[in-house]
């Protein structure tokens, strides 16, 4: 109940029609307390008592209170709907707001499927209740308060005797909301795993079916099916335990209302029309009391959703600016790394440790190291996609927890390893960091990453539309307009996560000159294991199991030995020999070279490595 109590705030902006809504209510309640009244008038005054004319005003009055009943109803059922669908639209996009600021280490954990249900079913089971069935409840509320003034108005004992059944009826109730509410989160918490299967499965369409594993994943998306279908079960059963036993107490309602009324009637104490009118309402009280199950019961749904959604709005964004943040408008691009420690939320060891380093601006800085060294760790402190656990990140001389973070990320691009596109537009795709970018601030961005021959390729050019996560594309168009997308936001400081990985070596060197000269004026940040790459840095970075183990350029590491060189032996001097001889074959195919080019070229290259 609390965490409805506390969705309810978003009816605040609604308090108009929320309070038109109640006034209609209880005036549709006043008109159904005045029929079983006009009917004992009917019986006792037109009937038994012979007039005639009471009889006509009862029928024109019972008329006009049928019509206007049937107005104020449609009234209130589009207010009551309006808000809801109000209520769910604000929530949903709540919802959706949240989660994009939320730290990279939540979404390390959570399960995109299990969002998109929070998004999608547990909003929606929200704005069912804040529709037709909390208008339904306040109506029972409403309805029986006043019943209950009526009834004993009337005759105070048969009042008690016939609301005795009641009582259990409530209790029983009671006992069905607790029980249901627990039931109801474990069916969102099922249909979640449901959506997280199907989400994970059609992303990873190309691996099932590589691996020829498409029964084994049927057979698990069967499991999380068969775990929403036995929850289901449960909450079917309590609904079909509780159902009988709603009717039948209020038979007995009816059956004592007979019984001791009807005793009254014969004893002269009671009229005729006052035992109808109060069995009349007791019936009346009678459907909203067996509709109050299905209330409770939607409103344990409604509960568990908001549960599950309120756990994802109480994950206070950790990264974000703070009051009064530094507006560095134009970045210089010098960082330092001061101390810096980064342990990832329920990891035993740090993925970095005791880093220390200063980058002057304008340098090209290479990070290698084995897998797990802490490569990707240390470039993503840098634009606060994490915070570190200790020491402190400077950029410019400040600490970038200082720096407004939309400013500080506006001038940093960033070409990852595996690029996303979105479905939609290439032109949308690449201008996406700076969706106000002029059609030529495209096109030209397009042509220094090298893609737009191909995207002139395509019918509709630059208005051509990617498929989901860009798969219409090969991984060297998608690497190469993810490129272009970092290069329109002209960036003070460019971090290149092994981004020409994808890519062919002659595209590797098309792009590799455009970027050279992009380069120029920018602290960039390159994890790359190409030689070509790495024999340019001005600043070479090794690092092993979270910490800098050695620094210097690609001449003083190997001159020192250590692990670079280890790796330059094991690694990149395969790839050096692998370019040697594709520009070797590219010669000869090409054009006649030159008398002893070759052996030049390989002399200078052996004398480099």
């Amino acid at each position: 109940m609390k965490n409805l109590l506390r969705i309810s705030t978003f009816l605040k902006p609604y308090r108009w029609q929320v309070t038109a809504s109640l006034a209609i209510l209880l005036t549709l309640t006043g008109l159904n307390l005045l029929v079983p009244r006009i009917i004992q008038s009917v019986i006792d005054d037109g009937l038994v008592g012979g007039e005639t004319n009471n009889l006509i005003r009862s029928a024109l009055l019972l008329f006009a209170l049928g019509l206007g009943s049937a107005l104020l109803n449609l009234t209130h059922r589009y207010i009551s709907e309006w808000i809801a669908v109000n209520v769910g639209y604000d929530l949903r996009n709540r919802l959706y707001d949240h989660i994009q600021y939320l730290p990279f280490s939540y979404h390390d954990h959570a399960q995109s499927g299990q969002l998109i249900s929070r998004c999608i079913e547990d909003v929606r089971s929200i704005e069912r209740f804040a529709g037709s069935s909390i208008a339904e409840l306040v109506r029972f509320v409403f309805l029986s308060f006043g019943i209950l003034f009526v009834m004993f108005s009337v005759n105070p004992k048969l009042a008690i005797i016939s609301l005795l059944p009641i009582i259990p009826l409530i209790l029983m109730t009671s006992s069905f909301g607790t029980k249901i509410g627990k039931l109801f989160f474990a069916v969102d918490s099922a249909v979640g795993e449901v959506s997280n299967r199907l989400q994970e499965n059609v992303t990873g369409v190309q691996v099932v079916r590589a691996f020829a594993r498409e029964e084994y994943e049927t057979v698990r998306f069967e499991k999380a099916n068969k775990a929403v279908f036995t929850t289901w079960v449960k909450v079917i059963d309590e609904w079909a335990k509780i159902m009988p036993t709603t009717n039948w107490l209020t038979l007995i309602s009816t059956m004592l209302i007979l019984w001791f009324g009807g005793q009254m009637v014969m004893d002269g104490t009671l009229t005729i029309g006052a035992i109808v009118a109060f069995n009349a309402y007791i019936l009346m009280m009678a459907e909203p009391a067996q509709a109050l199950t299905g209330l409770v019961n939607a409103g344990g749904e409604a509960a568990a959703g908001a549960q599950r959604v309120l756990e994802v709005l109480d994950v206070a964004p950790a990264i974000r600016s703070k009051a009064g943040a530094i507006k560095l408008e134009n970045l210089r691009g010098e960082i330092e790394f001061r101390g810096v420690g980064l342990k990832y939320q329920n990891e035993k060891n740090a993925s970095l440790d005791g880093i220390n380093l200063k980058v002057e601006p304008n340098r090209l800085v290479a990070l290698i190291g084995p897998t797990g060294s802490g490569k990707t760790s240390f470039v993503n402190l840098i634009p606060r996609f994490y915070d570190v656990s200790e020491g402190t990140v400077f950029a410019d001389g400040h600490d970038i927890r200082e720096i407004d973070l939309a400013m500080l990320r506006n001038q940093i691009g960033i070409v990852l390893q595996t690029s996303l596109l979105f479905s939609d537009s290439i032109k949308n795709n690449i201008a996406y960091g700076r969706p106000d970018a002029s059609m030529d601030e495209v096109v030209a961005a397009a042509q220094a990453a090298q893609a737009h021959e191909f995207i002139e390729g395509f019918p509709n050019g630059y208005e051509t539309v990617v498929g989901e996560r860009g798969v219409t594309l090969s991984g060297g168009q998608r690497q190469r307009v993810a490129i272009a997308r970092a290069l329109l936001m002209n960036p003070r400081i460019l971090i290149l996560d092994d981004s020409l990985s994808s890519v062919d070596t002659q595209t590797e060197k098309l792009i590799q000159a455009a970027l050279d000269k992009l380069m120029e004026g920018r602290t960039t940040f390159v994890i790359a294991h190409r030689l070509s790459t790495v024999r340019r840095a001005d600043l070479i970075v090794v690092m092993d199991k979270g910490r800098i183990v050695q620094r210097g350029t690609h001449a003083e590491l190997l001159k020192e030995g250590g692990l670079y060189k280890e790796i330059h032996d094991l690694q990149l001097v395969g790839q050096a020999k692998f370019s040697d001889e594709m520009e070797m074959v590219e010669e000869i195919i090409g054009t006649k070279p030159e008398s002893g080019k070759h052996e030049n070229t390989l002399m200078q290259r052996k004398s480099d490595n």
